[in-house]
């Protein structure tokens, strides 16, 4: 293992939680590279968890180490896991549908549950509400520092198995695509969208164009504009709006200098659609 151990949390910093697993980390093996992904997942919010992985993982080295806790169900029958991409990385979480964007646009090539009677912290058996610290970053750590291996976690589990979210899927038209506003680019309110690069060109829309956007919550439409479809922010004025590919190469919505979510009041989700068309 290369001792990077990365975690993930709706904890926030505000307290010691964040703290109390790097601490656990550290004990497990003092040597471990600890760093931080975010602790600042929406409350409960599962699908932002699976997105951020995915927004993240793949630009770690092989055999890096994901500690993932955002578990609205610490403490039930819900399983504890341990997942190996294709790309060969791990990620320690709760079985209920973190792992849905890595499945379905990385892959999951194994995964096992972890056998808590072996791999939790000592004397830690009557908390049933921080297995975040006690189970996932204690296991964490000791799989980033080779202490334990990937085949010593516990029972082998079939990777089809896994819980998934639900991800809408894109509809291609002759002279437009639909698809769903994944997530926000948080700081800066740009929408970022299921839409992939490679699908988004298919239809013919080429840099300079303006496209007709049409952005709808469930069935009640929110925007109705033409925005031009840009490599940068710099192709419009400050202000307007744009159409750029993102840092993962798909579709996604921009304000220059401004705030598209806050200005039309945008969510993200399964249900927020966006469809782009020919002029």
């Amino acid at each position: 293992m290369n001792k990077l151990l990365v975690l993930q949390s709706d904890f926030g910093t505000s307290d010691g939680a964040v703290a109390a697993m790097v601490g656990v980390s550290a004990g497990v093996d003092a040597s471990v590279n600890i760093h931080h992904l975010t602790h600042d997942i929406t409350p409960f919010h599962l699908w932002e968890a699976s997105y951020r992985l995915f927004q993240a993982v793949e630009f770690w080295p092989k055999h890096t180490t994901f500690v993932s806790v955002v578990d609205p169900g610490v403490g039930s029958s819900r399983k504890s896991v341990v997942a190996k991409t294709k790309q060969g990385h791990f990620i320690v979480t709760p079985d209920n549908g973190t792992l849905t964007h890595l499945k379905k646009y990385v892959g999951i090539e194994m995964v096992r549950e972890i056998d808590e009677k072996y791999h939790r912290r000592k004397n830690s058996g009557e908390s049933h509400t921080f297995h975040g610290r006690d189970v996932y970053a204690y296991t964490g750590a000791k799989l980033a520092s080779g202490a334990i291996l990937f085949e010593e976690i516990g029972p082998e589990l079939n990777p089809e198995d896994i819980i998934e979210l639900e991800i809408g899927e894109v509809e291609k038209g002759e002279n437009s695509i639909l698809g769903h506003i994944d997530i926000l680019d948080v700081r800066f309110g740009s929408l970022w969208t299921n839409i992939t690069q490679e699908d988004f060109m298919k239809i013919g829309f080429k840099h300079g164009d303006k496209i007709e956007v049409l952005i709808k919550d469930r069935n009640t439409m929110i925007y109705n504009n033409r925005i031009t479809f840009g490599r940068s922010f710099a192709d419009v004025y400050v202000s307007e709006p744009i159409i750029y590919v993102n840092s993962l190469l798909r579709i996604a919505v921009a304000i220059n200098q401004g705030n598209f979510a806050k200005a039309y009041s945008i969510g993200t989700g399964i249900q927020w659609t966006i469809e782009m068309k020919k002029v």
